[in-house]
């Protein structure tokens, strides 16, 4: 079965955020994670098939949405996971706020490290919890923890670490040994550890598997919870369906506490669609992985051509997200400048880098979007020199 991901799709005028964003004026926007490309058919057939039932009442999810998840998780990472683990949210985002409710007290600290995804710095600080960063080092080409400057950042209030993995914007997939160090190092010191997985399914270096922290075993499972989305992966953001997956019974109880009263539930079509893309779209998956990754090679060979000034430091190993350094344009504000020249990037300031060094570009989108993106790019760096 063939899939087609270079049909451009009409987004403008709907109500997509990433193209209303720039309503009424000619910018191309690669900046918020959602990709411009179709869901998977199954999805859509699946979504088709519950709109003509007619009747969209308060929903749980049936037995098939449940094997659904749980069958994948089996299949792709070898992780056993009981439904009785599962707690259902309406957005990853979501779970990043009720973690810092349900494990961290008013003035305690959450712990993460950056550039990072901006909610794990605001997630925190929305309940009066207090964000604590630790920049990443780069090595050799490389992201790397920075294990001597997270030891010094504990504090008697830490009480939370937030990981992501893989890492959003930094596309690096994290290693067995590094898991298992950071899981050491939460048991050590006795912190919760909450690992947003939310771009597990795409890992573009088929050579590095994705391991949930979760399957790590011992007192280091015992203390993880892992928050997953079929969002992401099958382009369905907009129909709000996440997990929070929490092995103890103890950690679990204290999380579905903190949602009382606060947390939406997750809506008919959101379940619908989390089944079909869990159970058949696997081979959808799989096509938009090797599209991805001829887009990331596209990337990587126009940056280094014909972008002098702009520099990928470390391999793209997941994700459809390029981290891009502009430090050396010394553009007071690049985003104001590339949107100018017609492209919508994402501001590295609002990711924990310093200001006027970094953008964030997202590249799931057909190839001729991407192309046309960078020719424009080409050009606001031309029109420096």
């Amino acid at each position: 079965m063939t899939f087609d991901f270079d049909t451009v799709p009409q987004r403008l005028g709907t109500d997509s955020q990433k193209w209303q964003k720039y309503a009424g004026r000619d910018i191309l926007p690669l900046w918020v994670a959602d990709m411009d490309f179709k869901s998977p058919p199954a999805v859509i057939e699946a979504l088709h098939r519950r709109v003509e039932h007619g009747i969209f009442g308060y929903a749980r999810p049936v037995p098939s949405t449940v094997e659904a998840v749980v069958n994948a998780l089996q299949q792709r990472y070898g992780w056993t996971v009981d439904p009785s683990w599962l707690v259902w949210l309406p957005g990853l985002v979501v779970g990043l706020n009720i973690t810092a409710q349900a494990f961290a007290a008013s003035g305690e600290e959450v712990l993460t490290l950056t550039p990072v995804y901006p909610p794990f710095m605001s997630a925190p600080k929305n309940s009066a919890r207090t964000s604590v960063t630790v920049p990443f080092a780069l090595r050799a080409g490389r992201w790397e923890i920075d294990w001597e400057a997270l030891e010094r950042a504990m504090t008697p209030r830490t009480k939370l670490f937030y990981l992501c993995n893989p890492h959003n914007p930094l596309a690096r997939v994290w290693r067995r040994d590094e898991l298992v160090r950071l899981g050491e190092f939460c048991v050590r010191h006795d912190l919760i550890l909450c690992s947003d997985e939310i771009h597990c399914d795409l890992i573009l270096d088929a050579s590095l598997p994705h391991i949930p922290t979760g399957t790590l075993g011992g007192e280091i499972a015992k203390r993880t919870l892992t928050l997953m989305a079929p969002s992401k992966t099958y382009n369905v953001p907009g129909l709000g369906t996440s997990l929070a997956i929490i092995p103890d019974a103890g950690l679990r109880a204290r999380f579905v506490r903190a949602t009382a009263g606060v947390v939406a539930e997750v809506t008919a079509l959101g379940f619908t669609a989390c089944e079909a893309a869990y159970r058949d779209s696997e081979p959808w998956r799989q096509a938009l992985l090797a599209y991805l990754r001829g887009n990331r090679d596209f990337l990587l060979d126009f940056i280094a051509r014909e972008l002098p000034g702009v520099k990928v430091e470390a391999p793209i190993e997941a994700t459809y997200l390029a981290w891009l350094n502009v430090s050396a344009l010394k553009l007071p504000d690049p985003i104001a400048h590339f949107e100018a020249h017609g492209v919508g990037l994402s501001d590295g300031a609002f990711f924990g880098a310093a200001k006027g060094t970094h953008v964030r570009l997202n590249f799931g989108c057909p190839r001729t979007t991407l192309a046309e993106a960078l020719r424009r790019m080409k050009k606001a760096v031309e029109l420096l020199g």
